[in-house]
C-alpha cells in the first residue's frame, strides 16, 4: 500500500498531466486562428483602406484630380507596368536599396562591436550616432549632390548615413542585453578575438541586432526614396522617386498615389517576406513565440 507521501506525488503527476493535456488542447484553437488571422490580416486592411477610401470618392469629398479613384490609380500603374517602366523603376530601386543595405551593414557590424564591448569608445562615438539617427536622411541630399554629382555614388551615401546608425545602435543594444556570464563563460572556455565575437557575441546579441537590421532596412528605403527625388539624372536609370516626381511635375496625381502605394508594398514585402520569418524564427528558438 503506497504511503501518504507516495499518494501525493501521484495526485501531484496526475494534476500535471492534466493541465499539461489542458494547454495543449487549448494551444491547438489559438494556433489555427493565429494562421487564419495571419493570412487574412492584411488582405482585410486593403479592404478596409479601400472602402474608406471608395466611400470618399462617392461622397466627393475632394475633387478627382485632388483625390482620384482607386480605379484610376489603378490604370496609372496598369499603363506604367505595359510600359515596363514600372517594373524597371521597381526592381532599380530596390537593387540600389538592398546593396545600400549590405554595404551599412558591413560598416556597421564592427562599429557596433566595437561599441558594445568598449564602453570608453561608445561615450565618444555614441552620441554622434544617435545625432545622424535622428537626422531626417533628405537633409543629406543637398551634401552628398556637392560632394559625388548626380551619381550612385550620392545615393549610396545617404542610404548608408540613413541605415548605419540605426544598425550599429541595435547591435549595441543587443550587446547591452547579453548576460554578463555568457561573456564570462566564453572567455573562460577559451574564446578570444573574432571567434569570441562570431560565436558568443553575435549570437547573444541577435534579437537586439535583428531589430536593428529591421530598422536599418526602413532607413534605407526612405533614404533611397528621398535621394531619388532630389537626385534625378538619367544616368541613374528609372527609379520609384524619379517615377514619383515625375508624376508631380506632370500634375498626375493618379500616377503620384500609385507610386506611393507601390514604395508602400515594396517595403512591406521585403519586411513580411524577410525580416518577419527571420524574426519568428528566432522567437521560437529562443522559446519566446506566443
Amino acid at each position: 500500500m503506497p504511503s501518504s507521501k507516495e499518494q501525493a506525488f501521484a495526485e501531484i503527476g496526475e494534476l500535471a498531466a492534466g493541465l499539461d493535456a489542458l494547454e495543449v488542447a487549448k494551444d491547438e484553437k489559438p494556433k489555427v486562428y493565429k494562421r487564419v488571422l495571419k493570412a487574412f490580416a492584411p488582405l482585410v486592411a486593403v479592404v478596409v483602406v479601400l472602402a474608406i477610401w471608395q466611400t470618399a470618392i462617392i461622397l466627393k469629398l475632394q475633387p478627382l484630380w485632388i483625390l482620384p479613384s482607386p480605379e484610376s490609380v489603378w490604370k496609372s500603374l496598369a499603363a506604367q507596368a505595359q510600359t515596363g517602366l514600372l517594373w524597371t523603376s521597381a526592381a532599380n530601386s530596390l537593387r540600389k536599396g538592398v546593396q545600400g543595405f549590405f554595404i551599412a551593414l558591413a560598416i556597421a557590424t564592427p562599429l557596433g562591436v566595437a561599441l558594445g564591448l568598449n564602453k570608453n569608445l561608445r561615450l565618444i562615438i555614441r552620441p554622434i550616432l544617435t545625432g545622424l539617427q535622428q537626422l531626417p536622411s533628405v537633409a543629406w541630399v543637398p551634401a552628398a549632390i556637392i560632394w559625388f554629382g548626380l551619381s550612385d555614388a550620392t545615393i549610396f551615401a545617404v542610404v548608408l548615413l540613413g541605415a548605419t546608425p540605426s544598425i550599429a545602435n541595435g547591435l549595441i543594444s543587443g550587446i547591452d542585453q547579453i548576460p554578463t556570464i555568457y561573456l564570462r563563460a566564453g572567455k573562460v572556455l577559451g574564446a578570444k578575438g573574432f571567434a569570441y565575437i562570431k560565436d558568443i557575441v553575435l549570437p547573444a546579441s541577435w534579437p537586439g541586432f535583428l531589430a536593428g537590421l529591421e530598422q536599418g532596412w526602413a532607413f534605407s528605403w526612405r533614404s533611397l526614396m528621398a535621394a531619388e527625388l532630389i537626385a534625378i539624372n538619367p544616368a541613374l536609370g528609372p527609379g520609384l522617386g524619379q517615377m514619383l516626381d515625375s508624376a508631380r511635375s506632370l500634375g498626375d496625381m493618379s500616377l503620384v498615389i500609385g507610386t506611393i502605394l507601390v514604395i508602400m508594398i515594396v517595403g512591406v514585402l521585403v519586411e513580411r517576406l524577410v525580416f518577419s520569418p527571420i524574426r519568428q524564427k528566432t522567437l521560437k528558438n529562443r522559446g519566446l513565440l506566443r
